[in-house]
């Protein structure tokens, strides 16, 4: 098992780190536990040693049973990771008893890994203001959390003030080579090491988006070794960069767990060769966007109330991968229905306004056209 060495904290983690937001679940929606224990079982017999929960991962399921998975492994034998929902602290005392209950959860006494929970301006202003960091320095002190750090989802400027406001023990950011420019990305990534900071890596397939393409992509892959899993290029991309020290990987089957510890059990960063071709992958995807909406947000608001940029979005990324499956979720339940492109009136405000000069109503007509149509399933 790949390992790297944290020369902040003094101490060694596996690359590999399991993500329990993804187990296996019965019919019911439950996690199915007994599958969930096999397949940590495998990957820390494989010398896996960093394991990454949530509260609110599998609805609340997730940190009791990691907590009775583990029970049965020397404490010092692993790392433990879970994560401060800030979304439910509205106080210090908040703070306390969440992590009280997460204590109880995992049956431990204490946490290695605690991070202040999918971080964004909004969270970071009131938690500074709650006097949240402080309280989590407290526990710091008194040997109830070992490292503290945060996860984080906004833009890189936000990412950079709450990186430089103190001396962070570690951080993690959503990173994959299709995301090289949103949130944190690459300027994060260069930051974060130039400062020392241990980076723990989210996404790494984007949520399996980088696990599958339509079959003209997936032959590029298979062309650039035929003995490795598609996911397994993603894994080894963000593996590939040094400042990067546990990558997430939230694993659904044994099948998964079995693929990666392939990769990181002989552990190979990209060749030359693989980095060229994974390059012409991505220009090759990035050339199938429909229009060049940068997200800028002068035509918002709509007089219809439709999400402009939002719209454009998944349209781009539903041609780019060329699956349904790729959007599903952002188009069925993220996008509302009074924010789908259909409710366009054709008032042609927001093209007045557009710096990119875009024919928004045509193109928001396509919009609800292909993804009703589902011309790629």
């Amino acid at each position: 098992m790949e390992k790297r060495r944290l020369e902040k904290l003094g101490i060694e983690t596996s690359l590999l780190g399991f993500g329990c937001m993804r187990f296996p679940t019965t019919a019911d929606g439950r996690i199915d536990e007994p599958e969930a224990e096999r397949m940590v079982d495998k990957a820390i017999a494989a010398g896996v040693n960093y394991i990454d929960t949530a509260y609110p991962y599998h609805n609340g399921e997730s940190e009791p049973v990691v907590g009775r998975i583990l029970k049965k492994y020397p404490r010092d034998s692993f790392f433990l990771a879970t994560k401060l929902p800030l979304w439910l602290v509205k106080s210090t005392q908040d703070a306390e008893r969440i992590f009280r209950e997460q204590l109880e959860r995992l049956q431990t006494d204490h946490v290695d890994f605690y991070l202040l929970h999918a971080m964004n301006k909004e969270r970071w202003d009131s938690m500074k203001a709650l006097g949240v960091v402080e309280y989590c320095e407290k526990l710091k002190e008194e040997g109830k959390i070992r490292y503290l750090g945060f996860s984080f989802h906004d833009d890189y400027e936000v990412f950079e003030e709450i990186l430089r406001y103190r001396d962070w023990d570690f951080c993690q950011i959503q990173y994959n080579y299709m995301d090289t420019g949103e949130q944190a990305g690459d300027k994060g990534y260069a930051l974060a090491e130039s400062l020392g900071i241990p980076l723990v890596v989210m996404e790494p397939v984007k949520g399996g988006s980088l696990a599958s393409f339509s079959e003209d992509i997936n032959e590029k892959f298979r062309t650039l070794d035929p003995g490795r899993s598609i996911a397994s290029f993603a894994l080894r991309w963000v593996g590939s960069h040094p400042g990067v020290k546990v990558i997430l990987s939230g694993m659904t089957s044994m099948e998964q767990v079995e693929d990666n510890l392939k990769t990181f059990t002989d552990f190979k960063p990209l060749s030359e060769e693989e980095k060229a071709g994974l390059e012409g992958i991505v220009k090759e995807l990035r050339s199938r966007v429909q229009n060049g909406c940068t997200g800028c947000r002068y035509c918002m608001p709509c007089p219809a109330g439709v999400n402009i940029p939002g719209n454009f979005k998944i349209w781009n990324n539903y041609h780019m991968y060329r699956t349904y499956g790729h959007v599903k979720w952002a188009w069925e339940t993220e996008m509302k229905e009074e924010e789908r492109a259909k409710n366009c009136i054709k008032c042609g405000k927001c093209e007045g306004v557009c710096p990119q000069k875009l024919p928004i109503r045509d193109h928001l007509t396509r919009v609800q056209s292909d993804l009703d149509g589902r011309i790629y399933q």
